[in-house]
């Protein structure tokens, strides 16, 4: 299997995405370290993984505080192994005009969706450069580089997100650490649910509301989480070996190819 005998990390692990990320990686040999803040969430990513046989261990960790970051990180190796993948998958979304957005939608936003990417990659990666090998990948929204309405602390976060993730990508790359990004646009998610205040929400998501300058989706469908999963499974794997910094956009071209 293609990640026999390889330990990842995977944060907000009991997400739409970061589950379907979490199997995934499973299902292709990996041992799997599941992070997220929702015990309830990682103890049903267990069990669903126990079902199947798989490799997967939860391990309850708010990716804002730096301590337990490092502490989980000495846990995972001490029980699992030495780190070779890293998935950034938590975020958090307040959806709001941003005039209106609080202070506290703004910590807690930026805490979390940049916050979160430099806590656990910082501890991760350090490991990985002594050890000449690695790859990390982050998983950040198409909402980072098209503007939209009511993302301005989202789209704001995620921008950031992926700033770091390529900087440290080129830092890293003499070290044979690979960082890249994957940029998803509407999936179905429970986040994206949430942006829907009636039935017209599929509608409008899928076919674009130009009062709010945003087109839809090319392709007519929304992704599925296991779609953005193949995305970052390819940049994590061998056959990404010469790829790094890069921004993959898995959102049915609603960016129209940005």
């Amino acid at each position: 299997m293609e990640f026999a005998g390889r330990v990842a990390v995977v944060t907000g692990a009991a997400g739409g995405i970061g589950a379907a990320v979490v199997r995934a990686l499973a299902d292709a040999g990996a041992t799997v370290a599941a992070l997220d803040l929702h015990k309830p969430g990682l103890v049903e990513v267990e069990r669903v993984a126990a079902g199947r046989g798989l490799p997967v261990t939860g391990f309850v960790t708010d990716v804002s505080d730096r301590a337990q970051v490092r502490s989980t990180v000495v846990d995972v190796e001490r029980q699992l192994g030495p780190v070779d993948l890293l998935v950034n998958g938590a975020g958090v979304l307040r959806a709001a005009p941003t005039l209106d957005l609080t202070e506290r939608d703004w910590s807690e936003t930026l805490a979390v969706n940049v916050g979160g990417v430099v806590n656990v990659s910082s501890e991760v990666a350090a490991r990985m450069v002594g050890r000449g090998r690695g790859a990390i990948v982050t998983i950040a929204s198409n909402a980072a580089g098209v503007p939209r309405m009511q993302m301005g602390a989202y789209g704001a976060a995620k921008a950031a997100a992926v700033a770091f993730t390529k900087n440290l990508g080129l830092e890293l790359a003499g070290a044979g650490v690979r960082c890249n990004v994957v940029a998803p646009g509407s999936t179905d998610t429970p986040m994206l649910r949430s942006l829907w205040r009636d039935e017209s929400g599929p509608t409008n998501s899928l076919a674009g509301v130009l009062a709010e300058y945003r087109v839809g989706i090319p392709l007519g469908r929304f992704a599925d989480p296991s779609d953005v999963a193949d995305a970052v499974l390819f940049l994590l794997s061998d056959r990404a070996r010469h790829i790094t910094m890069h921004d993959l956009y898995v959102d049915g071209g609603a960016a129209l190819g940005r």
